[in-house]
């Protein structure tokens, strides 16, 4: 897992941080162990470090079997807009007024409303340990949506960036009459709580915007193993694609916990078995490397559900009956179900389509010469848009190599002139220290942390970007493989 947003409690301070959080949530029913560890949850949890595979998270302290109760989170101790609403009656009338809101917004202001009040919060210990910044999509600057490379990526950043302002701007006027103080009216500070509620929040039934649910947000991701485009036949796609209802509960099974109302509490379960010592990880469902970033600020160097997309013509999606979002490229190299017919029905000619149509979308090869055309377009088409990218591969690996080694540096002038050197177009007119340096009146703490945010954000777009030619890569050997099998046949 890559840049999760998560404090790594490797510090004296950040222990005790810890403890003092397990020592709030224990008030609020939050079931905390004494003895097995003060960093304890339960009865079979701790909260430990592992360094490389998300930082802070939560590790078994003893055996545990597939399926069993993890950890408890009573509803007192969650935080919705309901919870919070219900605790302030000024906060709910001035609510009233501004009906148009959202529920992600409305939450995102009674969020920062609560913050405000600062230790007269019964959550303030809570608050005090999430973190101080997320690097989601809307967090993205100009450098770091540009160094993203890829054309859909980059609209994805800048809608986000773009639908974020627009929500702010309509909740400013909320957020005044609220008399929340200067540095929470702050663009900034919004992006901060979309952040905690994008990256955070937990569904249940009651309300749309989900649940913050202290303790339990210690679990790291997994991602489900389930391959959602495992299609063998044209039945197998339909049944995947064609019924909402199908989606919606797929969805819940790939999760690991929900609110239960029966014991008024979000209960958490074990997904698998676990050894004593393993991180213990929670699945939030299916997502692409890209929609990780966008939602929850972190990569997967090794995700099973990512999806590349290429470029294709106009007339093979006037052509195809599939939907935009199927035809991709899988982690491993391998075109979807989807694209594979959409291109086998296109390199068809005209004439012969109405009638060995059925075969293409049944997903069955059409001749061992349109199998070999279809597979020699993706390749070529694979090997101009790498040729076409910025940078090269080894030049990414070699750039997020020289990231890691900033820390070595006593400046960040010093380290830009070096690397501009080997990295020319991307450091040209010192674009790094402008982003990071271009605010006025920030002092020189506020100027590192924000270079600090600046360049975890700019390392992330460029792990995206290699991850996605690294796919473009293993795409072209794959067909290569197949056109190189069927021509020995």
């Amino acid at each position: 897992m890559v840049g999760n947003g998560k404090m790594n409690p490797s510090s004296e301070a950040e222990e005790e941080g810890v403890k003092s959080l397990l020592k709030w949530a224990a008030k609020y029913g939050i079931e905390v162990s004494e003895s097995c560890s003060s960093l304890g949850l339960g009865h079979c949890l701790g909260v430990s470090c592992f360094p490389g595979a998300g930082g802070r998270g939560v590790a078994s302290l003893r055996p545990i079997s597939k399926g069993e109760l993890l950890l408890k989170v009573p509803k007192s101790a969650l935080i919705t807009t309901d919870s919070l609403l219900s605790r302030d009656e000024t906060l709910s009338l001035a609510l009233k007024a501004h009906p148009s809101l959202s529920s992600t917004q409305v939450f995102t202001v009674c969020l920062l409303y609560e913050i405000n009040k600062g230790k007269a919060s019964p959550w303030h210990p809570y608050f005090l340990h999430l973190p101080r910044s997320y690097s989601i999509l809307a967090a993205f600057g100009e450098l770091e949506t540009q160094a993203l490379q890829v054309d859909y990526a980059i609209w994805a950043a800048q809608k986000a960036v773009t639908k974020a302002k627009y929500e702010w701007e309509q909740a400013f006027t909320l957020m005044k009459e609220l008399k929340l103080k200067p540095p929470l009216l702050t663009f900034r500070a919004w992006i901060w709580a979309t952040g905690t509620i994008s990256s955070r929040t937990l569904h249940i039934p009651w309300d749309e915007a989900g649940c913050l649910c202290p303790v339990g947000d210690l679990f790291n991701y997994a991602a489900p193993t389930e391959d959602p485009d495992s299609f063998e036949n044209v039945e197998n796609w339909q049944n995947e694609h064609a019924k909402d209802d199908l989606d919606i509960h797929h969805s819940q099974r790939l999760t690991d916990g929900g609110y239960e109302e029966d014991v008024a509490a979000y209960c958490f379960y074990a997904k698998k078995n676990y050894n004593v010592g393993e991180q213990v990880l929670l699945s939030y469902g299916t997502y692409t490397n890209l929609e990780l970033l966008e939602y929850y600020g972190f990569l997967l160097e090794d995700n099973p559900n990512e999806k590349v997309f290429i470029p294709l013509d106009l007339d093979m999606h006037s052509l195809s009956c599939w939907p935009k979002e199927s035809l991709y490229i899988h982690q491993n190299g391998r075109p979807s179900f989807a694209l594979i017919c959409a291109l086998r029905l296109w390199a068809t000619p005209l004439q012969q389509r109405k009638s060995i149509g059925h075969l293409a979308y049944s997903g069955c090869p059409i001749s061992k010469g349109n199998e070999i055309y279809v597979m020699k377009w993706i390749g070529k088409k694979c090997d101009a848009l790498l040729k076409e990218m910025p940078t090269s591969v080894e030049e990414d690996k070699s750039l997020v190599h020289l990231i890691d080694k900033m820390v070595e540096y006593e400046n960040l002038g010093e380290w830009v002139k070096e690397a501009s050197a080997v990295f020319g177009g991307e450091f040209g007119d010192n674009n790094i220290l402008k982003a990071a340096y271009g605010v006025e009146g920030d002092n020189e703490l506020t100027s590192m942390v924000r270079t600090k945010m600046l360049i975890d954000r700019w390392k992330l777009a460029v792990q995206w970007r290699l991850m996605y030619k690294t796919v473009v890569a293993r795409c072209i050997s794959y067909c290569t493989d197949i056109i190189n099998s069927l021509s020995t046949q």
